[in-house]
């Protein structure tokens, strides 16, 4: 596929750039920062113009007629999370930017759309406990005004697939994204159940969010769907039942806990998208 990528020179967005070339796709970089040349468009995405002339392609002597028309677009751009910048900072940007590469790819005729969601729209961080556990994708309880947005462009993107049948969106609900060299401080999470227990004590490694991101270009059944995107354990060596016990006495235990695997469900993901997570911290620390 000819892939438009927003966001690929962040943390989440450099891993996919280069697992999707990796697969054989040709992927451009659509960002404001990023390595001058081939494969990278500086985009204002804030910027509707650009964004619609950015997704129609380059044309000139470097690039023939047709050569960058997108098959497909993956957005990942965005103000990671809250607490960056102020809240109506972190809105204006996020949802103008959503809109803006929505409606530019549909208007455009792209029909394959994939882009980040947030596990933040689970309830984090969970200072009302959550409803049960684990969590699942029918859990829309957004707490900040990051995660709020995140909530309003999944209904976006629900409607839109509405008004275009042949239309195809995936939200994929990102769990904490994590390299291997943050893979160093887990440990010390143990002595304390109460430091992660934000988000459940859930991560993802980058590189099976990578593969979640091409699992969903992949999927091919039109509609929109939402998948809640975790690495398949925990960030604590100490197991769930315990952390369950201390931190959220009372919550709803739905299915079993397993002794270290996510409490944030990736059930839905395996059985749809045939996501099947390859990395755990466990392996480098």
């Amino acid at each position: 596929m000819k892939i438009a990528l927003t966001g690929g020179s962040g943390k989440l967005g450099a891993n996919v750039l280069s697992y999707l070339r990796d697969a054989g796709h040709e992927v451009t970089n659509l960002d404001l920062a990023g390595q001058r040349g081939p494969g990278f468009l500086r985009v204002d995405l804030t910027d509707y113009g650009a964004v619609v002339s950015a997704l129609s392609g380059v044309r000139d002597g470097a690039y023939p007629q047709g050569a960058t028309d997108y098959d497909a677009v993956v957005n990942l751009a965005a103000i990671p999370a809250p607490g960056i910048v102020s809240d109506a900072e972190t809105f204006h940007n996020n949802a103008l930017v959503t809109f803006n590469v929505f409606h530019a790819a549909t208007r455009l005729g792209i029909r394959n759309i994939v882009f980040a969601s947030s596990e933040t729209i689970l309830g984090l961080p969970f200072i009302t406990p959550p409803p049960y556990i684990p969590l699942d994708e029918e859990v829309e309880l957004p707490e900040s005004v990051y995660s709020l947005n995140k909530l309003l462009e999944e209904k976006q993107a629900e409607q839109l697939a509405r008004w275009y049948p042949d239309l195809k969106i995936v939200a994929l609900r990102f769990s904490n994204v994590m390299n291997v060299e943050d893979y160093a401080e887990f440990p010390s999470f143990d002595a304390d159940a109460s430091l992660r227990k934000w988000n459940l004590w859930g991560y993802i490694d980058a590189r099976d969010g990578a593969q979640a991101v091409l699992k969903a270009l992949e999927y091919s059944t039109p509609g929109f769907e939402r998948f809640v995107i975790a690495s398949p354990d925990t960030v604590m060596t100490r197991p769930n039942a315990e952390l369950v016990a201390e931190v959220f006495p009372g919550v709803e235990v739905r299915g079993e806990l397993g002794v270290n695997d996510t409490l944030l469900s990736i059930e839905k993901a395996r059985r749809l998208l045939g996501y099947e997570p390859k990395h755990s911290w466990r392996e480098h620390v």
